[in-house]
């Protein structure tokens, strides 16, 4: 019974860090997509908080400083409060 006890234990502690590490791989992907996107970017904090929240939300960021939203529709189509687009 102890036996069973200890794998249970060591599965459950891999699937964390397992989930844990899949979360730090996509805030990396993003900042990285992020300070790109926003490398011309006049309020560059403003523009890396909102692509970053686009990002997460999306899985994808355009190429390039500004345009190419086609690339990514959920980003594209992202609108803040007012029907404004949300994403830079």
């Amino acid at each position: 019974m102890d036996k069973m006890k200890s794998t249970i234990l060591v599965f459950a502690i891999v699937l964390i860090m397992i989930t844990s590490s899949m979360g730090d791989d996509d805030s990396s992907f993003c900042d990285g997509k992020c300070e790109v996107r926003c490398s011309k970017a006049g309020r560059q904090d403003r523009c890396l908080k909102y692509c970053g929240i686009c990002c997460e939300k999306c899985h994808c960021v355009p190429s390039g400083t500004y345009g190419n939203k086609d690339e990514c529709p959920c980003y594209r189509d992202m609108k803040n409060s007012k029907g404004n687009p949300k994403c830079p």
